[in-house]
This record gives structure tokens, sequence and C-alpha cells, in this order.
């Protein structure tokens, strides 16, 4: 009787260790699976994720040519072809030279050059036919109705958005947007006094030329500064409209609104 009672304990205990080994290597084979799991589960952030959220100027989120409308003005611009782009900043300095330095009208010009064009092709055309070759090819010249239709689409779109806005100045709606149009007329009016309409015309063309690619080649240096002058402008902001914007009466059509 005593060898039985030790023999079926004995088959408890190792009964008990069993299942104490499973439960044991159950958990163990948990834990390394949620180990191996957790690294897919949570992957590190790719590099232009991160570059996404870095601030840009004027709150863009696309590339500096999807800016600019990403064909060929853009590609000027940015001197994707240099050739292209440094004949069209070099044949605005040559027409910048000549009606402001050499001090050229243009209804002059223009004549002169059609007297010497036509000239020359008059003689070229009369000369051939004692030299026994044939008369100069003249290509038909016409202007494409689809660019000049595009181009004045955008233009006038451009004209009534800045027609609107004027409009909703004028209302008394807007004090911020009074203020900055105000000081912006202000600014190229003293420039404007500085220089003519053609110097100025000019020092645009080459600023379009030059800032954006410039921009666009050290984008990840300017933005940290700008970020900075940004956050100290409307710090100053901040202060000025709480002593002075907030102090001047709101107008009667904003009550109205409020209301």
């Amino acid at each position: 009787m005593a060898e039985q009672v030790e023999h079926s304990e004995h088959k408890e205990e190792s009964l008990m260790e069993k299942i104490a080994d499973k439960i044991h290597f159950d958990r163990s084979s948990s834990s390394d699976s949620d180990s191996e799991v957790k690294p897919a589960a949570a992957p590190e952030a790719s590099p232009s994720s991160v570059k996404a959220k870095i601030w840009r100027m004027f709150g863009r989120e696309k590339p500096v040519h999807h800016v600019f409308g990403g064909g060929k003005p853009a590609d000027v611009f940015l001197w994707r072809n240099k050739k292209i782009s440094a004949s069209v900043l070099g044949g605005a300095t040559a027409i910048w030279v000549l009606f402001e330095l050499l001090e050229y009208f243009l209804v002059g010009l223009v004549c002169h050059l059609l007297i010497f064009t036509l000239a020359v092709l008059f003689l070229w055309s009369n000369a051939t036919t004692f030299i026994n070759k044939k008369r100069p090819h003249i290509p038909e010249v016409q202007l494409p109705e689809e660019p000049i239709l595009e181009i004045a689409s955008a233009l006038s779109i451009e004209i009534n958005r800045a027609l609107s806005l004027l409009r909703e100045i004028a209302t008394g709606k807007d004090l911020k947007k009074f203020l900055a149009v105000v000081a912006g007329l202000w600014i190229l009016s003293v420039v404007g006094n500085c220089c003519n309409f053609l110097t100025l015309f000019y020092i645009l063309f080459v600023l379009l030329h030059t800032v954006p690619v410039l921009y666009e080649k050290y984008e990840d240096k300017v933005d940290p500064l700008a970020e900075k002058a940004m956050q100290e402008i409307k710090k100053q902001y901040a202060v000025f409209d709480a002593r002075v914007l907030s102090k001047i009466p709101i107008g009667p059509l904003k009550d109205k609104k409020n209301v």
C-alpha cells in the first residue's frame, strides 16, 4: 500500500511539473513573438515624412518648380535649361541698355529695325536674279491664338482678384489687409520715385531669374531663418495689435455682420 501511495504521488508531481513547463514555454513563446512583432508595428519614420514636416516659406507644400507652374516658364526661372535662361536674361538686359542707357525710343527703334530688315531682304531677293540663285525663303509668321488667349485669361483672373481684394479693403472689413496694402503701395511709390518703370521692370525681371533658383538651392538653410523671422514679426504684430489696433473702433459693416 505504501508503495502504491508513493507511486501515485510521484505521478501527480510529474504531471504538475509538465503543466508548469508547458505554461512557462507558452509564456516564453508569446513574449518572443511579441518582440518579433513590435519592430514591424512601429516602423521608423522615413526621411521624406520628416522632411515634409519642415516649415516652408509662405506655407507651401510643393517644390518651388510646382509653385511657378511646373511648365516652361518655371524651367526658365529656375535655370533648368541654362542656354534658354541666359538668352532670355541677356535679351532683357539688351533691351534695358538700349532704352535706358542709350536712350532709344521704342517707336524709333522698331522702325529702324524694320527698315534695316526690309532693305536687306529686298536687296538680297533682287540680287539673286543676277547671280542665278534661288530667292531667299521668307517664312510666313503668324501669332498662335492659344498661348495669347491663355495669357489673357491668366491676366484677367489676376486683375479680377486684385480688384476684389481692393473692394474688400475699401468696405472696411479687414484692417490688417488695409495696413498691408497701404504699406506695400507706399514702398512701391518710394521705389518708383527712385527709378522709372523700365528700370523697375528690369529689376523685377532679374530678381525672378536669380532669387528663386538661389532659394531652391539653399532652401534648407533659408527656411529656418525665415521661420524665426516670421515668429518675431508675429510677436511684434501681437504687441501692435494689443496697443493700437484693438483700440480702433470697428466699422458699422463688421458690427452688422457679427449681429
